[in-house]
């Protein structure tokens, strides 16, 4: 049994409510998103975090609470001190309860992304098998969820395509078991180019299928189809690079913005590319377009 307490906080004062935590004797600190917020890491190395945090904060059950709790509620930084109380916690095999939350999940008629440790729903199917990890993308996000629709409907098969900003390669990999002759993956983080290479050995894809690159690394070339699942900052700042690695006829594809956001990104591709409709989920925006001649 161990005692657990549930504190709110903004993200630029969970440090040293961790430090504190630890001190009075918290054997583990545990960090999570209080509002849905998702966060991208925007430079490599660096550690986003939610405008607003909840930090579980796990004590044994020996562990005399009451001073504790006392000094806690009158710490102004703690944005629910009030309300603040120690709920008991039973043991658990927290790997399988960990496990057990990520469950297959199909995108489209036949797209299954799937936890390596469980057999896919439809052996037929194009199951692509993938663990969340340190590189953003494992297809929970709506983003990232509509680029994998996306890929279900589209034609792929035998065209060379730039998944930019590709994360744990789940794009990539998807557009390759779809049957793309060449997937480009690139990123700004070494750990995601780690993490895209583990997965396509993971699901037998051939390394010269998906070659991964920094971006100074990238040759000149043009793709059939680029997606591009980051921000709507660097997809704006890269609509000309974009343009210039589509061939003419091209299909690009670009998520990772708000709906407050699309006429801005619109405007940034408006020399070279023309959309269709958006796509929306949850206020987050995928943009399918034609490269123009």
């Amino acid at each position: 049994m161990w005692q657990q307490l549930t504190l709110h906080a903004r993200s630029e004062d969970c440090e040293e409510l961790e430090d504190k935590l630890l001190t009075q004797g918290a054997v583990s600190i545990t960090y999570l998103d209080a509002e849905d917020q998702p966060v991208f890491q925007e430079e490599p190395g660096s550690t986003p975090m939610w405008d607003n945090t909840v930090l579980l904060a796990l004590f044994t059950e020996d562990t005399d609470l009451t001073f504790i709790l006392a000094a806690l509620r009158n710490e102004e930084k703690i944005l629910n001190r009030e309300q603040l109380t120690a709920e008991p916690l039973a043991d658990q095999a927290w790997e399988r309860s960990w496990m057990d939350s990520f469950q297959p999940m199909r995108f489209g008629n036949c797209l299954w992304i799937c936890p390596s440790w469980q057999s896919p729903p439809e052996p037929e199917a194009v199951n692509l098998f993938i663990d969340p990890g340190l590189a953003f993308g494992s297809g929970t996000h709506h983003t990232t969820a509509m680029c994998l629709t996306w890929l279900d409907s589209a034609d792929v098969a035998g065209k060379t395509l730039i998944d930019y900003g590709c994360g744990s390669g789940v794009l990539a990999l998807a557009a390759a078991l779809l049957d793309a002759k060449v997937v480009h993956a690139v990123d700004n983080d070494p750990q995601a180019i780690l993490a895209t290479r583990d997965n396509a050995q993971r699901n037998s894809i051939a390394a010269e299928r998906i070659p991964t690159y920094l971006p100074a690394e990238l040759p000149d070339m043009q793709a059939d189809i680029l997606l591009a699942n980051i921000l709507a900052a660097p997809l704006q700042s890269l609509a000309a690079t974009f343009a210039q690695l589509l061939k003419p006829g091209g299909q690009l594809v670009l998520s990772g913005l708000l709906t407050t956001q699309i006429d801005d990104v619109i405007a940034a591709y408006q020399s070279w590319v023309d959309f269709a409709a958006p796509v929306i989920d949850a206020d987050w925006v995928c943009l399918t377009g034609t490269r123009r001649a």
